[in-house]
């Protein structure tokens, strides 16, 4: 029985962790649950997983939970960013699932390895910011790390191919997203709700911008790059509308491995937990019987220079990484409330990382601070640009 710790319980992630938890009655347990603003949602998981310990971001938030509890039995509470890292790395974690939107997640994932707890990392920020702190923490305490996300889960797959010498390139592939047919010029007049409408996966509101402007697969190159210890002219994208190819991994003598399944985050998370072994696992099959076809195209780093810009920062080194990826949650934040154009996402980010100076963060507590100074420069950018008073 493997006890679960839950990052992230109410999100997209975290309820399709639960179904696995639910498809497979004795082989997990949930040990706590965390979670941010949807407190009825984490009160009806707490009624069916019965976790000993449920977190809440705001402790403004635990008398509302604990009534929507009302005469059910009440594990501990707890509430704040600081508790995240507390049951993470408790001693009744076997398993640490990472699916917190955001740097919230990073603290508390590397305080799990440090306690040599297998993750499952669904969290993008956690490698994006400090991947060099993390992945070094990994290697120290010998801990088994599996990515989640769909692509690096893919890529994991197929580098069980072979040796890992032999590998010559990983490819990724991207969706696309809702504007890979549209003319850069028409970007200025995107509105959110275009944006939000993502043609294959349904996903929180940052992602799905994200995905949109191809950053989400230029945070996915950065990942890689950690993951799998590859440089950044080894992890190429190629856009792939159909999402059915995940990943691929080039061998010298030319052989290409490529990860297939249908678009459903349940198997890549049931692979993370149950590694190296293979369950069967409750998600569509691939009907081999209809006909089909897949395209592959390079992408357009001139519509998309975000994805540029991730390319550009992972081989900088340093924070630069940590600074791309706090200005574009500022920007697509203040896209999102109408303060700057979808091509203005860009535009913050590449700013921001021409006003923050990239430094070597010798503790997450330094990436942390590095994070802040990278938000409050995006920020006043955005202030800027939208004509809004300037904080002083």
């Amino acid at each position: 029985m493997q006890r679960v710790t839950l990052l992230g319980s109410t999100g997209s992630i975290g309820q399709s962790t639960l179904d696995v938890i639910r498809q497979n009655p004795g082989h997990f347990e949930v040990f706590a649950l965390v979670a941010g603003k949807n407190i009825r949602a984490l009160a009806e998981q707490i009624r069916e997983f019965r976790p000993q310990v449920a977190v809440v971001s705001d402790p403004a938030d635990l008398p509302v939970l604990r009534e929507l509890l009302d005469g059910f039995p009440i594990p501990e509470l707890l509430a704040g960013n600081g508790c995240y890292s507390q049951v993470a790395a408790a001693g009744e974690t076997d398993v640490l699932v990472s699916a917190i939107v955001g740097v919230a997640g990073m603290e508390a994932t590397y305080q799990a390895i440090c306690r040599r707890k297998r993750i499952g990392l669904a969290n993008k920020e956690t490698l994006v910011a400090g991947g060099s702190l993390i992945m070094g923490a990994v290697k120290q305490y010998g801990v088994e790390l599996i990515p989640i996300d769909s692509e690096h889960n893919g890529a994991h797959q197929c580098f069980r191919a072979g040796n890992r010498a032999d590998v010559t390139k990983l490819i990724l592939t991207a969706s696309g997203g809702p504007f890979r047919n549209t003319p850069k010029e028409a970007f200025a007049s995107v509105t959110p709700k275009q944006a939000l409408n993502h043609p294959t996966w349904k996903m929180g509101q940052r992602i799905t911008i994200d995905s949109a402007t191809l950053m989400n697969k230029g945070f996915e190159v950065i990942e890689a790059c950690w993951l799998f210890d590859l440089p950044p002219d080894q992890v190429e994208v190629v856009v792939h509308p159909q999402s059915t190819v995940h990943a691929m991994v080039e061998y010298n003598d030319g052989s290409v491995i490529a990860q297939v399944c249908a678009t459903d985050m349940r198997m890549p998370i049931q692979y993370a937990l149950t590694w190296p072994d293979r369950w069967s696992a409750p998600v569509p099959r691939i009907d081999w019987t209809k006909p089909r076809s897949w395209d592959f195209h390079p992408p357009d780093l001139d519509k998309f220079p975000l994805l540029r810009l991730a390319y550009e920062t992972q081989k900088a080194g340093g924070t630069a990484t940590c600074t791309l990826n706090a200005a574009d949650e500022v920007a697509v934040e203040s896209f999102l409330r109408g303060e700057i154009s979808f091509p203005g996402i860009a535009e913050v980010v590449e700013e921001t990382l021409q006003k923050v100076a990239s430094v070597n963060a010798a503790s997450i507590a330094e990436v942390l601070d590095k994070d802040r100074e990278s938000r409050q420069a995006a920020a006043q950018i955005v202030a800027e640009k939208s004509g809004a008073r300037v904080p002083a």
